[in-house]
């Protein structure tokens, strides 16, 4: 089992910035990939940013140049730094990881936190 706490969000004025953390506990030795996904008010959960453990790192094109996860193998930490923060990146953001027990790889959630991006 992998629990995963966020914190960082926030209101902010567009063109702020935000960090966001997310650490993770239990049995993280099995955790490969850790992720940053977003939802908005009546719309799906999309992909936001990952990082491999291995530091690899992919961004869904809207966040690209903006935003940059980073992650802290030893502390278990992932973070995502938002820069320039458009009102439309307002949203639930969620901490994902993947842990990978023999031949099966399951999914973990954090329970979100709310960033908003309003003047």
């Amino acid at each position: 089992q992998v629990q995963l706490l966020e914190s960082g969000g926030g209101l902010v004025q567009p063109g702020g910035s935000l960090r966001l953390s997310c650490a993770a506990s239990g049995s993280i030795f099995s955790i490969t990939t850790m992720g940053w996904y977003r939802q908005a008010p009546g719309k799906e959960r999309e992909l936001v940013a990952t990082i491999t453990r291995g530091f690899r790192t992919y961004y869904v094109d809207s966040v690209k140049g903006r935003f940059t996860i980073s992650r802290d193998n030893a502390k278990n930490t992932v973070y995502l730094q938002m820069d320039s923060l458009k009102p439309e990146d307002t949203a639930d953001y969620y901490c994902n990881a993947l842990a990978v027990n023999g031949i099966t790889t399951r999914a973990y959630w954090g329970q979100g936190t709310q960033v908003t991006v309003s003047s």
